[in-house]
């Protein structure tokens, strides 16, 4: 009487084992990166958001809204506030504060370990309410390693991202 065996010899198993192992080992890399693209973009996406958010908001409680910039070796923040210039700041934790009768609308922070860095030309901008512009337009610049997205804001207030040399997937060039 002949029985029959099923399963895999141990050399089957061991090549397949190999085999999993180089996959893995190749598209580990490529999830770091797709992470920190990741990161990158919802950061000039939570931006442009917060601009738009900012020109809506002067216009709603008719007065101006301003959003100040702040980076240093700790990390980097923004805070869209309804106060006059250098009323409110932030630290990299997103946590705002302010002077006087100013009223931060919304603010976010971006540790120094997120793997980007987020500056801008502009220290503050102001979003004025009765003709809807901004003073100063600005680019706020969002890089990571190998890759950047830039947020632009002209001066009718209106904002777009783009890529410096298009070496982000997805954005235009600027």
């Amino acid at each position: 009487m002949k029985t029959s065996q099923t399963g895999w010899t141990l050399v089957e198993a061991l090549v397949s084992l190999a085999v999993t192992t180089i996959a893995l080992g190749t598209a580990v890399p490529g999830f770091g990166e797709a992470r920190e693209r990741r990161h990158l973009e919802g950061a000039a996406a939570q931006l442009e958001t917060d601009l738009q958010m900012a020109r809506g908001q002067a216009v709603l409680q008719n007065r101006t809204v301003r959003v100040d910039f702040r980076s240093d070796s700790g990390g980097s923040c923004y805070v869209v506030h309804n106060g006059g210039p250098g009323a409110c700041s932030c630290d990299a934790s997103g946590a705002a504060v302010c002077t006087g009768t100013a009223e931060a609308l919304r603010s976010m922070g971006y540790a120094a370990d997120r793997g980007f860095t987020l500056t801008s030309n502009a220290a503050s901008m102001a979003f004025e309410h009765v003709r809807g512009t901004v003073t100063p337009t600005s680019t706020v610049r969002i890089t990571g390693r190998d890759r950047a997205v830039h947020v632009v804001t002209n001066i009718m207030g209106r904002v777009r991202a783009c890529s410096p040399s298009a070496s982000t997937w997805g954005y235009a060039a600027c």
